[in-house]
């Protein structure tokens, strides 16, 4: 599923595109991409025509269009979820879901999404420590790249989950935007096995790897963010390639770019961990 960089790289784009423009008609295609707006497709239709998107809006790994409502419309984007600026006279594409044109004749957005894991809702909005988010979105931590983000309190945060250290990175009411990919970069950063207990790492060591996946998240948001497929893209339907500079994810077999052994992958959580056995190597507890 796409992490805090590829979220970003769709949130530029659409701020850039969308912002500011009245939405003229709204087409649902298929009734799963708008499950989660629980009134229905009539309902999700109507609140939206004749609304202004006044800007596009991120926290962690969520995304949102504020409305001149005072509400927004909620994206998921899944594992497939594709928010593209098109042409009005493009063809549609093959899993087209919903169709977004607008007053002043220009580009249509539209929500593409081939597995259909994904939608979109609107959401009344909330305000949490300072921020407006959807209603949702209010239980997620902020993000590394948040401006506001406060790195020791996420470092207690962290410590006090007492759990293995690479689920308290994943747990998105601690620290947002991090996911499998990003989570074994910082690990490998850092030379941290991802089974190390959390209570077990010193405050100075949590904070070098939030600090870490800060950095890893920062240079693949800097190339279009990790593209292994043609499913993850910027609105314009380009592909990022951080994926030439991972050093660990999906690396299994492949000389790690440290001390040259081999990178081994390992079952976690119905998905899988990649590291070094010779730079992080697994505590003893967890063998």
């Amino acid at each position: 599923m796409p992490e805090l960089p590829e979220v970003e790289v769709v949130r530029r784009g659409l701020d850039g595109h969308v912002a500011g423009r009245t939405v003229a008609g709204v087409e649902v295609f298929h009734p799963r991409a708008v499950r989660r707006h629980l009134p229905g497709a009539f309902d999700f239709v109507g609140r939206l025509i004749g609304q202004t998107l006044t800007a596009a809006r991120r926290r962690g790994k969520y995304l949102w269009l504020e409305l001149d409502s005072g509400e927004a419309v909620l994206a998921h984007l899944g594992m497939s979820g594709q928010m593209l600026v098109s042409s009005a006279k493009a063809p549609a594409e093959k899993h087209l879901r919903v169709r977004f044109t607008f007053a002043d004749g220009g580009p249509e957005l539209r929500f593409v999404d081939q597995r259909t894991f994904g939608g979109l809702s609107v959401e009344e909005m909330t305000t949490v420590d300072g921020a407006l988010l959807p209603v949702p979105v209010a239980h997620i931590a902020r993000d590394p790249m948040d401006p506001a983000f406060d790195l020791d309190d996420a470092v207690r945060a962290v410590r006090r989950k007492r759990t293995e250290i690479k689920r308290a990175l994943l747990d998105q009411t601690v620290v947002s935007g991090i996911g499998n990919i990003y989570a074994d970069e910082a690990l490998w950063r850092c030379s941290l096995h991802w089974a190390r207990p959390t209570d077990r790492l010193t405050g100075p060591a949590v904070g070098r790897l939030l600090t870490a996946a800060t950095d890893v998240m920062a240079a693949a948001l800097a190339v279009g963010g990790t593209s292994f497929d043609a499913l993850y893209v910027n609105v314009n339907g380009q592909s990022g390639y951080f994926d030439r500079s991972l050093a660990a994810y999906g690396q299994e077999g492949r000389p790690c770019p440290r001390c040259g052994t081999a990178i081994r992958r390992e079952p976690f959580m119905n998905r899988s961990s990649f590291s070094c056995p010779r730079c992080q190597p697994r505590p003893r507890a967890a063998r």
